[in-house]
């Protein structure tokens, strides 16, 4: 700082070193010639006289200049002052939704300038996040549509909401500037005009506590004098600092006053010394910092100098103090930094990962889903990875967004395929709806209902279909489907009376049927027998709960038979007959099947006994033909041959009444 410097430049003597240096200062010309004019005015050197030209070479000056160029921009505007009021967050991590809660918080706030790194740091955050998700919609839509021609376009609702509270925040940032340019200029012209004052104060003809008054209004005047343009600001109060020393010098014609004065301003240093003193020591470096910048401000703007003999010593303390403060924020800047390249390795590590997850062939859509978890969790782990140095920044989210955008187009390859599948199956599905629509009208309930259920299996084995048609294709054949099942359900609640009533019937005429006797005559009473079947069939179906009733007729019929003089082929031909018959009027297909699938392995295995026994009758070709094993064994193959006519004549029943 200029009055440090100063200060140091002179000898305890009040001697000069006046080494020659150019450029210096119109203003402080004036002064040095109005002071050779006075012998009691102290002439100061052109080093002293320098404006900001002089050379910082130590560790010290470049703690103290980094402050003041801070303070300079800060001075310009006053709301930047506040700008550490609110948290500066690691945007990087939060989602689209939350930045833009965040922006929307923001624009509220009064002070525009205090939030402007905030506001830039969530819209960089931002743009990056949505510049990748509407990169990846562009990829999906180019693979679900490789042909087309049509020009891509997404919108996103909370872009717009962005756009908006950004346009706000600019608007209000620009009428701040407008004001402040304004502002600045009056400020900076009331400034040139205090100091212009200050120059004229040095008049030994007037009354030195007239004019000791008016130096402290011109004081008053300037602390209350506002901010200037940045780029003036070490200029003017170079200038201003410069003429209130040697208004202090001028003092020492009262040097009670001036001694007074000086007391007070080293009394308001050492404080801030003391202050300083416990900064160093504070956990919070930033928070420090932020206070020691304006401790700076108020040594430098608000206190006066001190006598000469403190000078030095003063200011030694407060930039070693300085010095100490700047090293504990270098290091934390470097452990930041440190960070910094942890973080990078990270991120490294994670597009490494996604760039494997690019490569690794995945044959099914559960594994996708998988895949596209992992890169999801991935993806969100390096937004939450904090952020890598300045330098390769670009680099790596350039790296991170190629790597994401290969995997995509693996995936995207692979639903490709995918779509062409589901396409036919589409297809497929539609055919079925056609059949479903075809059948729902019919009232041929026997002949179209297994057709219906066949069709509901058939549509159970086609795979997808795409999903904007999978809703609407299902409920048409579902529709169609229930239609036909309700006219189904319809037509059987009436069958349910009918069947009530042929039960009753059923009942009635087995107590009759009890009573018939046997005639003795063959012919008769075999007719007599079939008609009681026919008589009973034509009653009809009874309710599944009371199908016991069939049972007993059986047993009536199988008592008859036991009487009649019938083969036992043709005895057990009868009985099965009128089972099969009670199956088909039931229409239990199911039954009847599997009664076929009986009868076909019951004749595989009369067949291959057969096959064996007459294997076997080969051992006995030389033996005598009324040999009691040989005779044995070929009524055996008889009595199994008449038993596959038997087996074989049921099975051409049964597939008679399939065929029926």
């Amino acid at each position: 700082m200029l009055e440090e410097k100063n200060d140091n430049l002179q000898d305890a003597d009040g001697s000069v070193d006046n080494n020659p240096q150019e450029a210096v200062m119109t203003e402080n010309q004036e002064v040095a010639e109005a002071r050779e004019e006075n012998d009691n005015v102290i002439e100061l050197s052109p080093e002293e006289l320098a404006d900001d030209t002089l050379i910082v070479e130590n560790d010290h000056e470049m703690a103290t200049n980094a402050i003041a160029d801070s303070n300079a921009e800060e001075s310009e505007d006053e709301t930047l002052k506040d700008r550490h009021e609110i948290p500066m967050l690691n945007y990087e991590t939060l989602s689209m939704d939350e930045l833009v809660a965040e922006l929307e918080k923001l624009t509220t706030v009064e002070k525009v300038m205090s939030v402007k790194d905030h506001v830039e740091e969530i819209k960089a955050a931002f743009l990056s996040k949505y510049n990748h998700f509407i990169e990846e919609k562009k990829d999906e839509f180019i693979a679900e549509n490789p042909d087309t021609t049509e020009e891509f376009h997404y919108h996103l609702p909370l872009k717009s909401r962005f756009d908006q509270l950004y346009s706000v925040f600019k608007d209000k940032k620009n009428t701040h500037f407008k004001s402040l340019q304004t502002n600045l200029k009056s400020n900076l012209e009331t400034r040139l005009a205090i100091v212009e004052e200050l120059k004229e104060l040095i008049n030994p003809q007037e009354n030195i506590k007239d004019t000791l008054k008016t130096f402290n209004e011109l004081r008053e005047r300037w602390k209350n004098a506002g901010s200037i343009p940045k780029d003036k600001y070490n200029h003017v109060w170079n200038n201003y600092h410069f003429h209130v020393e040697n208004f202090y010098d001028y003092l020492h014609l009262d040097r009670e006053a001036r001694d007074l004065d000086f007391k007070h301003n080293l009394e308001q240093k050492q404080k801030i010394v003391a202050r300083v003193e416990e900064l160093v020591n504070e956990a919070d470096v930033n928070k420090a910092f932020r206070e020691l910048q304006d401790l700076h401000r108020i040594w430098k703007e608000d206190i006066g100098p001190v006598s000469r003999e403190h000078r030095e010593e003063i200011w030694n303390k407060f930039s070693d103090l300085t010095k100490q403060m700047h090293d504990k924020r270098e290091t934390l800047y470097e452990k930041q930094r440190e960070n910094e390249v942890e973080n990078l390795a990270s991120k490294q590590d994670i597009i490494a990962q996604i760039e494997v997850l690019a490569q690794e062939k995945v044959a099914v859509h559960a594994q996708w889903q998988g895949q596209i978890e992992k890169v999801e969790a991935l993806r969100t782990a390096f937004f939450n990875a904090g952020k890598v140095p300045s330098e390769v920044n670009e680099e790596t989210w350039a790296a991170f967004k190629t790597a994401v955008r290969n995997f995509n187009t693996f995936k995207n390859s692979f639903y490709k395929d995918i779509k062409k599948e589901q396409q036919d199956n589409l297809n497929k599905k539609m055919e079925l709806v056609t059949k479903a629509k075809a059948l729902q009208e019919s009232d041929d309930f026997t002949a179209t209902t297994p057709i219906m259920k066949q069709i509901q299996e058939e549509w159970k084995q086609v795979g997808h279909v795409p999903r904007k048609y999978s809703d609407k294709i299902w409920k048409e054949f579902k529709e169609a489907c229930n239609h036909y099942f309700d006219k189904l359900k319809a037509q059987k609640s009436e069958a349910n009376d009918e069947e009530v009533e042929a039960f009753d019937k059923k009942k009635a005429y087995l107590e009759t049927l009890r009573e018939f006797q046997l005639t003795g005559e063959h012919k008769e009473d075999l007719d007599a027998i079939k008609l009681h079947i026919e008589t009973w069939k034509s009653f009809g179906k009874v309710p599944f709960s009371r199908r016991h009733i069939e049972g007993k007729f059986n047993k009536i019929l199988d008592a008859l038979f036991e009487k009649l003089s019938l083969s036992k082929k043709d005895s057990e031909m009868m009985r099965f007959a009128n089972r099969m018959d009670q199956l088909s009027g039931m229409d239990d297909s199911r039954k009847l099947e599997n009664e076929k699938i009986f009868l076909m392995r019951k004749i595989d295995e009369v067949q291959s006994e057969i096959f064996q026994l007459e294997n076997n009758i080969q051992f006995f070709a030389n033996a005598k033909k009324d040999n009691p094993m040989v005779l044995e064994v070929k009524k055996n193959i008889e009595r199994h041959r008449e038993s596959l006519d038997l087996w074989k004549e049921k099975l051409k029943q049964v597939r008679n009444l399939k065929q029926a």
